[in-house]
């Protein structure tokens, strides 16, 4: 059951209360012979995403299109057929507006979408179904209000980049409510625009990288609902820009998703999808990042051999990366990343020794900050599992002084488990390192 982000939008332009609207909803059925006793709550359900029963979906665009002063149809506020309004099946036009209609409501913090719980099986699945499989969108061209130029494009390029890099050092919870309010006051206009075809592939293409941004903050912030339906849209917008690449990019941040939901089978099979349906558009950097996430989750299914082959695929790829040929996308494919990717596999296999080494070699890598935190706790964990509790300290020192000034959940979450394994140890060669973190984990995001 996903929240429905168009009848919230719908029910805020009209500016009418969850109360407002279950009592003129009720006195709308009396005029019809219908003795209904909705309450507030009820249009909290809907707003969840259950469906009213009966005529009720038709009083609602009765009462909000007279409030609106024009015709409300089912699709306009998110009660249309069941199933029939997702996906390549649906004029890109109408995905517009729910995709507008959540960033709105994310940007409102709007607690039935920001704390949505993500979905699993089918609806998890359709989505990257519906990327790799026609129909194609054959012309994304809109006429609209306003015209989109290549200066647009190239501004909302820069966007994802500046984004992508307030993230990296600040985290996804402080970053977040900036590239929603991006997303709502300027690429929401963008794509209700007016564009030919060819403009308006590169303007999906731009805006699906902005909004995978989004997701990836979601993600870092715990919302992990709210992150999947961003991944999905983002799935979307890069079919209507026709670039495989970038749609194979959306799936690596879904099989991302897919393992800290422990969601091993889902996560190998995703990454399939990327790997077969981007052909030659995968990059090196993509593939070997696919097949190290599909390592890992090999690795915690205990299939060894499945783990191995796709380690020394990862590897293979690694070595044919070329920065300069690779999009901007997969920038985070630093060198070291699939060391640690490779590093945690080989843990959960048992093989300390191979995991400690690709781990060390990971850390004494360049990279991001946000990237060297995560490159540190792994290390720390391995250290740990090899009684080397002076080094494990140390580098856990490390660790939390590269974390420090995030806004992350998801570092949180990592600082958290380093300190429960460093006081598991019940050595005092780790002690005033678990202190440091506690004092870390005091600081209120």
């Amino acid at each position: 059951m996903e929240p429905n982000t168009l009848l919230d939008s719908v029910l805020d332009e009209a500016g009418v209360s969850h109360a407002g609207l279950a009592a003129h909803i009720n006195e709308a059925g009396r005029a019809r012979g219908m003795s209904l006793r909705y309450e507030h709550t009820a249009v909290a359900r809907w707003l969840k995403g259950q469906r009213p029963r009966g005529q009720v979906p038709d009083l609602i665009c009765e009462v909000l299109g007279e409030r609106l002063h024009r015709a409300l149809t089912l699709d306009d506020i998110g009660l249309g057929t069941p199933g029939s309004a997702r996906g390549p099946a649906t004029p890109l036009s109408g995905f517009v507006e729910r995709a507008t209609a959540l960033w709105r409501s994310d940007e409102q913090q709007r607690p039935h979408v920001v704390e949505a719980p993500a979905v699993t099986g089918t609806p998890a699945v359709i989505p990257v179904w519906e990327w790799e499989n026609p129909p194609e969108d054959s012309d994304v061209s809109r006429r609209g209000l306003t015209r989109v130029s290549m200066t647009d494009i190239d501004t909302m390029r820069a966007a994802r980049a500046h984004y992508e890099q307030m993230y990296r050092k600040a985290g996804g919870v402080a970053t977040r409510t900036r590239v929603v309010g991006f997303l709502n006051s300027e690429a929401a206009p963008l794509l209700r625009g007016s564009y030919a075809d060819g403009t308006g592939r590169q303007l999906h293409r731009a805006t699906g990288g902005l909004v995978a941004i989004a997701g990836i903050c979601a993600y870092d912030s715990n919302a992990h609902g709210l992150a999947q339906r961003y991944f999905h849209q983002a799935l979307r917008l890069a079919k209507a820009s026709g670039d495989r690449g970038l749609g194979a990019y959306v799936i690596a941040l879904l099989v991302n998703q897919s393992l800290f939901m422990k969601e091993y089978r889902q996560a190998v099979a995703f990454a399939e999808s990327a790997l077969r349906a981007a052909g030659s558009q995968i990059t090196p950097a993509l593939a070997a990042d696919l097949y190290a996430m599909q390592a890992k989750a090999y690795a915690r299914l205990g299939d060894g051999a499945g783990a191995l082959s796709c380690i020394r695929r990862a590897e293979t790829a690694a070595d044919r990366i070329r920065p300069g040929q690779e999009p901007d996308e997969t920038g985070y494919v630093q060198p070291g990343l699939v060391n640690v990717q490779v590093a945690e596999a080989l843990l959960n296999l048992g093989d300390l020794g191979g995991a400690r080494e690709h781990a060390t070699a990971a850390v004494g890598t360049p990279a991001h900050d946000r990237g060297r935190v995560h490159r540190l706790a792994m290390l720390t964990h391995i250290e740990l599992r090899q009684g080397d509790m002076d080094r494990a300290g140390a580098t856990a020192v490390e660790m939390t002084e590269r974390a420090r000034g995030m806004e992350s959940q998801r570092l949180r979450d990592r600082l958290r488990a380093v300190r429960e394994h460093l006081a598991a140890s019940g050595c005092a060669a780790t002690a005033e390192a678990a202190e440091l973190i506690d004092g870390a984990l005091r600081v209120p995001l």
